[in-house]
């Protein structure tokens, strides 16, 4: 062989090799780019399937049928997870649910609890009180259903309406937990008078009433209604507005008075509480939201 043609083979060897070299880059380079592809759809499908196993997980804890084991002192209702507070015979029914934690709920007690109290006290309406709890879901802490628990202990001592009002005047930021701590929820209890005794710290303290709390707030899940304050008026939404009327002390009066004509008011008991089981005002004037 001469030494051109041992040179042209040289040459188809070195173009031939990077050719294969070419080839082999571009093919690593396919398969990195396919690696990619699958980690990040796996990526998205691990986040979905996350996310569903999350959503059937709080939807099971939101719909898993729970009976309380014990139910604060004359609550009403079906598995008596409703405090009647006022004249069982007043003529009117005011229905509100509501958080300790909410926000709405604080500033709608700060302005209406005067006048709610003032109509209780005139046997103009009973109140049926449902506390529940959710805020504890979104943000971190446990102080709706420490709160609630709390309430439920002074209904049992008879002074709920008293340590109702006192624990939204004295209501946290959302995000603040402080009744999530119980010796704040027993520190508040001194501001109503006879209400800080050892029954009541014993109650707060070992959370009697943490399943009776839990049972209301799967009432409320289960109810139609999605946020706190909920208000009704004989079983109508009024809050915020009533028809095109905007919520006012003035108008909430007004529209009592307006629905109490002609009717004989309630006799109610000392301050508002009406523990008794068998005084309560029905609940058929609490109708779903999806009623008529």
């Amino acid at each position: 062989m001469d030494v051109k043609a041992t040179s042209e083979k040289n040459r188809e060897g070195k173009r031939n090799a990077r050719e294969r070299m070419q080839a082999q880059r571009e093919a690593d380079e396919a398969a990195s780019r396919r690696r990619k592809k699958l980690i990040a759809g796996g990526s998205v499908f691990a986040v979905i399937a996350a996310a569903v196993v999350t959503g059937v997980i709080v939807q099971n804890q939101r719909s898993e049928p729970e009976t309380p084991a014990a139910a604060p002192a004359g609550t009403t209702g079906d598995k008596n997870l409703v405090i009647p507070v006022g004249a069982a015979n007043a003529p009117s029914v005011l229905t509100v649910y509501e958080d300790p934690r909410c926000p709405a709920c604080g500033s709608f007690e700060r302005e209406f609890s005067a006048t709610i109290d003032q109509l209780e006290d005139q046997g103009k309406i009973s109140t049926n009180a449902h506390i529940v709890s959710f805020i504890d879901r979104a943000v971190p802490g446990k102080g709706s259903k420490s709160g609630a628990n709390a309430l439920a202990c002074a209904q049992d001592a008879g002074h709920f309406r008293d340590f109702h009002d006192v624990l939204y005047r004295n209501q946290p930021e959302e995000t603040n937990d402080a009744f999530g701590d119980k010796a704040v929820l027993i520190s508040l209890a001194k501001q109503v008078n006879g209400l800080d005794t050892p029954a009541f710290e014993a109650c707060v303290n070992e959370d009697r009433y943490g399943g009776w709390v839990s049972s209301v707030q799967q009432d409320f899940d289960k109810s139609g209604y999605r946020s706190t304050p909920t208000v009704l008026l004989n079983g109508q939404p009024i809050y915020p507005k009533n028809g095109n009327d905007q919520i006012t002390p003035a108008n909430l009066a007004k529209w009592v008075d307006a629905a109490n004509q002609g009717k004989q008011l309630g006799t109610p008991g000392s301050n508002g509480q009406t523990p008794a089981p068998t005084a309560a005002a029905p609940e058929a004037n609490n109708p779903s939201p999806n009623a008529g």
